[in-house]
């Protein structure tokens, strides 16, 4: 390539990236105010991650634009084509655990007497260890960290272990509380979309350690899960 193309491409990337960090930023915020307002029952406070959910929606859509021009216009090979792929696939994911955020916001409101419910007080440390994830699998991509990126895909088995014991708890909680079936149906679905934010920052980084070493991450054993038949 020409240097005058080099530069071009260089200003592709740095805006393709500039636009995931935005859009991870957001996606980050919105889980931390989802489960925000779930622990506080802020509706208001849940409305604005919905809301934030379009913004996040055109950011993605305007990296799929850039994308497609980059390669239409650069025609990338190599490293090069392997990282724009990798943005393209990340904005996906990204947008996707943004949606999961939106989910637990929509049922703030349904989700009415929380201090009821006890395993809801394990959502929000689920949450954390959730959005921390996220943040280190972007952090990861930016900084090409392969060894972050690693640190991500282990964390992954404390968000099964999480679910798995609101889960069992969960099921205890209905047969001794048949009338609070409904709501506690609801907090299983919220643990699910944190479990599956779980999933797609480890996807995430599996991703940032194949385009930083160009190889597939160790297999592990996913921990042993109960299937309730809420995936994808």
């Amino acid at each position: 390539m020409t240097d005058h193309t080099v530069k071009a491409f260089d200003d592709d990337i740095n805006a393709l990236r500039a636009l995931i960090a935005e859009m991870g930023g957001l996606t980050e915020d919105s889980i931390d105010k989802a489960i925000t307002a779930l622990s506080t029952g802020d509706v208001k406070l849940a409305d604005t991650v919905v809301a934030q959910d379009a913004r996040i929606d055109e950011l993605d859509a305007n990296i799929e634009r850039l994308v497609v021009q980059t390669l239409a216009l650069r025609a990338p090979m190599a490293d090069d084509l392997r990282e724009i792929v990798a943005v393209l696939k990340i904005s996906g994911i990204v947008e996707r655990m943004a949606d999961y955020a939106k989910n637990i916001a929509k049922r703030v409101e349904t989700v009415s007497a929380p201090t009821r419910v006890e395993p809801l007080s394990l959502l929000p440390s689920m949450a954390r260890i959730a959005r921390e994830m996220v943040k280190d699998a972007l952090d990861a991509f930016a900084a090409r960290d392969d060894k972050l990126a690693l640190q991500v895909i282990e964390r992954d088995r404390a968000v099964d272990a999480f679910y798995n014991s609101i889960f069992r708890t969960m099921l205890t909680f209905m047969m001794e509380n048949p009338k609070m079936i409904s709501e506690s149906a609801h907090i299983l679905f919220i643990a699910k979309n944190l479990e599956r934010i779980g999933d797609h920052a480890t996807n995430i980084a599996e991703m940032v350690h194949y385009v930083a070493t160009g190889a597939k991450p160790p297999e592990r054993e996913k921990a042993t899960r109960i299937e309730t038949g809420l995936e994808d």
